[in-house]
């Protein structure tokens, strides 16, 4: 079984030792040995520390203060090309936030850089929507009603005709229909 051993910032698997007193690849060229104590946990600075290598369930959408984007945006433009490589590490960004940012400032839409709430937009609703919606409900129930009356009145004009009974016309206006 190999062991991972950590030396400032240099990770190395370290094969167990040998039977037959056989030395290993790095101990033969004289690289790092199995040999050295590991760190101790308690003496790390933050720097060398290790990153907890646990991951969140469910990941977070990280969202940016105006004020944050803001010193980001004073530092990288007060920066070499290096520099700014190095700030972006260092606050755990990408060259694209600097873009979209930049972009930002420069269609002097500040409150774009206020970080916004994702999904879709609340409709403004029309005044009238909601009369419009009542009398297209209002519409479907009256005509549903008139289909219920006209098959009535089919039944009663057969119940007319077996019994032999005369029904007198209704005599239909051009307004009608």
């Amino acid at each position: 079984m190999k062991k991972v051993q950590v030396k400032a910032d240099m990770i190395e698997l370290v094969s167990p030792p040998r039977s037959g007193g056989e030395r290993s690849e790095p101990e033969r060229s004289g690289g790092l040995t199995s040999s050295a104590p590991p760190p101790a946990p308690a003496s790390q600075t933050p720097e060398t520390m290790i990153p907890d290598p646990e991951v969140n369930a469910r990941a977070t959408r990280r969202k940016f203060s105006s004020e944050y984007k803001r010193r980001i945006l004073q530092e990288a433009d007060s920066c070499d090309s290096g520099g700014v490589a190095a700030l972006l590490r260092r606050e755990g960004l990408y060259s694209s936030h600097l873009t979209t940012w930049r972009h930002q400032r420069e269609q002097a839409e500040i409150a774009g850089l206020e970080p916004r709430k994702r999904g879709r937009k609340a409709m403004l609703r029309n005044p009238l929507a909601a009369e419009n919606n009542r009398l297209q409900r209002e519409n479907r129930r009256l005509g549903k009603r008139l289909r219920q009356a006209e098959i009535i009145i089919d039944v009663q004009k057969k119940l007319c005709e077996i019994l032999g009974l005369t029904v007198p016309s209704i005599e239909q206006n051009e307004d009608d229909e």
